[in-house]
């Protein structure tokens, strides 16, 4: 199960309809173009074309999968009180002193330029649950960083 924000979800839907009526017909066109150049066993358009559908075929299940699994958070039932998913978080480097500001989403809903960042990274995962005020120490790839909350909101 994955939770999302009933924004993220329906990206996905979107991007399911977009693979579903636009790039499937165009990787069967090029399948059937391909075909027509002759002998198939020498022909590497051919091979090529297909595994692209293959491709864009297992693209399309992966996303009918995260779909189905997919469970959308009722924003209107969260609280600013702790880090849970969605909540927006500032938060200041104690070490630099920069502030930063990010959104704690799904692994689909990341989205570093935007802010977004999956609550599967070891930061989310840091600030998970903690609250105004409180200072954490996250281990990341680069070593450790502590960081104070300063505000979260939804």
């Amino acid at each position: 199960m994955s939770y999302m924000s009933q924004e993220g979800y329906d990206k996905l839907v979107a991007e399911l309809v977009r693979l579903e009526s636009v790039e499937r017909p165009k990787a069967s066109a090029a399948i059937a173009e391909a075909r027509d150049k002759g002998d198939l066993s020498e022909n590497s358009e051919y091979d090529a074309a297909k595994e692209a559908q293959a491709h864009l075929e297992d693209k399309i299940n992966r996303l009918k999968l995260t779909i189905a699994e997919a469970k959308i958070v009722d924003t209107s039932r969260l609280s600013s009180d702790s880090v849970q998913i969605l909540s927006k978080v500032e938060m200041t480097n104690l070490t630099t002193k920069a502030k930063m500001t990010y959104t704690i989403v799904s692994e689909n809903e990341a989205n570093l330029r935007e802010g977004k960042i999956s609550i599967k990274t070891p930061i989310a995962q840091g600030l998970l649950n903690k609250k105004v005020g409180d200072e954490v120490e996250i281990q990341i790839p680069r070593g450790t960083i502590k960081l104070r909350i300063d505000k979260i909101s939804i």
